[in-house]
């Protein structure tokens, strides 16, 4: 997931770069806490004490590898807060959507099965199986909508579940898409992956009748075999 940060906060200090003074209107980040440069970001409407500001300072100091020797000024912190809800959850830029950011600590919650809207479902269940007709079976990053479909899952749940419902949509969508592999081959034994799909093969696939198959464990499906009962 790529991150949109102004770093020219940082110019001065990239190796080559001219040694000059401090720059007009900058200050070095270990003099954040002094009186002057605390008026500075009270005048221009900064709230130091908001999770935006801790969250942009934080992300800064990690750039200057906590030294504080880097510079930034007042409209780089405002424009680098743009990137932050209150709560001090990074923006996905693309989605305008936060609790998205993979980190080390949330990495290992994130693999977790949790309820997802039966809509998200149906809606994933549908753009699978028309892009496995659509690409005889092929996984098509160039053509594919399935990162509508998080999307527009996303926007159903809870900030705090949209990693882990995202990861239970991959599970649902591997599934999805194993049924529809073991349907051709069940029409056509000799059918492999990028050959015409053999005509009403997956006609009887349902959603239903592959999630009816699937165990849920905490942290993954088992049973994703599945086989077309006719």
């Amino acid at each position: 997931m790529p991150r949109i940060i102004d770093y020219s906060y940082l110019f001065k200090n990239l190796p080559g770069a001219a040694k000059t003074s401090n720059p007009i209107g900058s200050f070095q980040l270990s003099n954040l806490n002094s009186r002057s440069v605390q008026a500075q970001l009270r005048a221009a409407g900064i709230d130091t004490n908001s999770k935006q500001y801790k969250a942009v300072i934080k992300e800064m100091m990690q750039a200057s590898k906590g030294n504080g020797a880097m510079y930034t000024n007042i409209q780089a912190i405002k424009n680098s807060m743009k990137s932050y809800d209150q709560d001090g959850d990074y923006i996905n830029p693309t989605n305008g959507l936060a609790g998205l950011l993979l980190t080390e600590e949330n990495a290992a919650s994130r693999k977790r099965i949790i309820s997802i809207p039966e809509s998200s479902k149906e809606e994933m269940f549908n753009q699978t199986k028309k892009e496995f007709l659509q690409e005889n079976g092929v996984s098509n990053g160039d053509t594919t909508r399935r990162s509508d479909v998080y999307t527009n899952m996303y926007r159903k749940v809870q900030k705090n579940d949209r990693l882990a419902a995202g990861y239970t949509m991959q599970q649902y969508e591997r599934a999805y898409r194993q049924a529809f592999v073991t349907a051709a081959k069940e029409a056509d034994p000799s059918w492999t992956i990028g050959r015409p799909i053999p005509s009403g093969a997956l006609d009887k696939v349902t959603r239903e009748s592959v999630e009816a198959q699937l165990q849920k464990t905490n942290s993954s499906f088992s049973g994703t075999s599945y086989s077309r009962k006719v």
